[in-house]
């Protein structure tokens, strides 16, 4: 029997500076209301779904950008979200700034600050959490730059790794589910993380702005595009698993981020995309025993993997030249 869920892709059009979480929150409960009138049993939000993208903005004072966080999930400003689920019975992936007051790397307790995203299930219940790992950007104010992006400023390196659960979600008993946020995509390491522990559903929420604000080169925005959802579709691909990217979209205080949510099949193939700058939900029809063709062939991991090959991945960080080639003496 196929085991199939309907997933639903979120996408938020902008959110400015100056609206409260109010104004996203409502947005976001009128898109669970939408998808629950189209059958979607999983509905996935983008990255730091309930404020702007507020790392493009610099607080010299770093206690200054906590108002963009949450401290606890449900909030105040929340709760009508959780309701919502709880209403429509429908499990959802949320992205936010979170304050964790817990443990560092030296055991002293004191507030913490991750890029977040978590699985809630209908009941309101946390099924997984993660923590974006893979953070662009820079710490200081950079004056050459356009547009700031202060990821490493605001956030701290993920400390969760790249769990996967094993988890009810609509009609089925179990879907291994996982995570990632935004740049992560990027990195083929990270979805060959969830891969290796039979990942089926890979929730996924980015902000990704429409120009390469460095100035160091131009990357055309259709560049930015393909270069987004080639990276999705590879890892899906190589991972024998769904996807669903879900971005916010449009010019957000006066920054355009470029959009196109999309949810891809474990061929590769985009099932569904969204085609315009505001809020907009796109569904699919989900057959999870797809993800078997791929780890029971080409991507039979156990038969094929050679580790042994692989050290130079996880024992190295920054790229080194090779040996120059010398022709032999004569």
């Amino acid at each position: 029997m196929s085991r199939n869920i309907t997933v639903a892709a979120a996408q938020l059009g902008p959110i400015q500076k100056a609206e409260g979480r109010d104004v996203a929150v409502g947005r976001m409960v009128r898109l669970l209301e939408h998808a629950h009138r189209r059958g979607a049993q999983v509905v996935v939000f983008p990255e730091l779904a309930l404020t702007t993208f507020f790392p493009r903005w610099y607080h010299e004072d770093r206690a200054e950008a906590d108002r963009w966080f949450e401290e606890t999930l449900p909030s105040p400003a929340t709760q009508p979200l959780f309701d919502a689920i709880r209403k429509y019975g429908i499990t959802i992936q949320l992205g936010y700034g979170e304050i964790a007051n817990e443990a560092d790397d030296t055991g002293v307790v004191r507030r913490r600050h991750f890029n977040t995203s978590v699985v809630i299930a209908p009941s309101g219940d946390i099924i997984l959490k993660y923590r974006k790992v893979h953070l662009p950007g820079h710490v200081e104010y950079a004056p050459t730059r356009t547009v700031q992006h202060l990821e490493k400023r605001y956030f701290e390196v993920g400390n969760l790794g790249f769990p996967v659960v094993r988890a009810p979600a609509g009609d089925l008993d179990g879907v291994n589910m996982g995570m990632l946020i935004c740049n992560d995509r990027r990195w083929p390491e990270a979805w060959r993380v969830l891969g290796l522990q039979q990942v089926e559903l890979v929730m996924l929420g980015y902000n990704t702005p429409s120009l390469n604000m460095e100035n160091r080169g131009f990357e055309a925005h259709h560049l930015r595009v393909i270069h987004s959802q080639l990276s999705i579709q590879a890892g899906c691909y190589q991972n024998s698993c769904f996807a669903v990217a879900v971005a916010k979209a449009g010019t957000e205080d006066g920054h355009e981020l470029f959009g196109h949510s999309v949810i891809v099949n474990p061929q590769g193939e985009i099932m569904a995309q969204a085609t315009s700058w505001s809020d907009e939900l796109i569904v699919a029809d989900c057959d999870l025993d797809m993800c078997q063709l791929g780890r029971s062939t080409i991507f039979n991991f156990e038969a094929h993997r050679r580790v042994e090959a692989y050290r130079r991945i996880t024992e190295q960080t920054g790229s080194v030249a090779p040996p120059v080639w010398t022709p032999p003496a004569a």
